[in-house]
């Protein structure tokens, strides 16, 4: 048995998909959950074979979940579900499908990804991938991105953003996750590049 995890924030989506897949023989799924905070605390009682997962949550987003399950859960496969073609810049998933995926194709690839160890991605045109990587950041982060350009300090941005230190280093740590940069070099061209400083 395949056993499966479903993540997802919209209600009526995770009942649809645990219907599909509960339906085939071979797989189990565990449970689903509306939030990646509350999954990790319930894998400590069940690991699956696969999880499936959006990557826009509100609680935790799905590239912070994705690495954080890489990082404790290594030998669980993932497969992300979502409405973009942007798989080239999410480091360590298994497959990835648009959500108007059919059933079939759907099935495959969630056999392909757990018994044989394929690898499921798709490359996105680089306009999709520019519309992808905007839609990620909420509007806080990019007022952080912009006051980073300007060269404020983190104390400094927190005291304008009327937030804490702390606040605003995990903002940065998702901001960098979620464009995939390592440094402010790295930040400040890919902002540019995407519109959200000038």
């Amino acid at each position: 048995m395949i056993k499966i995890i479903i993540v997802d924030d919209h209600q009526m989506f995770l009942e649809g998909m645990s219907s599909v897949l509960s339906n085939e023989a071979n797989i189990e799924v565990l449970f689903t959950e509306n939030s990646a905070r509350a999954t990790l605390k319930k894998m400590k009682s069940e690991l699956p074979d696969l999880i499936i997962t959006d990557i826009s949550m509100p609680d935790m987003n799905g590239i912070e979940f994705i690495k954080n399950l890489k990082n404790h859960f290594p030998e669980i496969k993932i497969l992300v579900l979502s409405m973009y073609k942007s798989a080239n810049h999410i480091d360590g998933i298994d497959g990835y499908l648009l959500k108007d995926t059919d059933k079939n194709e759907l099935i495959e690839v969630i056999n392909g990804i757990v018994l044989q160890g394929k690898k499921f991605l798709i490359n996105p045109t680089s306009e999709e991938d520019f519309v992808f990587k905007r839609s990620i950041l909420s509007q806080r982060e990019k007022e952080i991105i912009q006051l980073i350009a300007q060269e404020f300090t983190t104390e400094e941005i927190a005291e304008k953003l009327f937030i804490s230190k702390h606040t605003i280093e995990s903002h940065r740590k998702n901001i960098f996750l979620k464009l995939q940069v390592k440094n402010i070099a790295g930040l400040i061209k890919k902002a540019i590049y995407l519109g959200v400083i000038d």
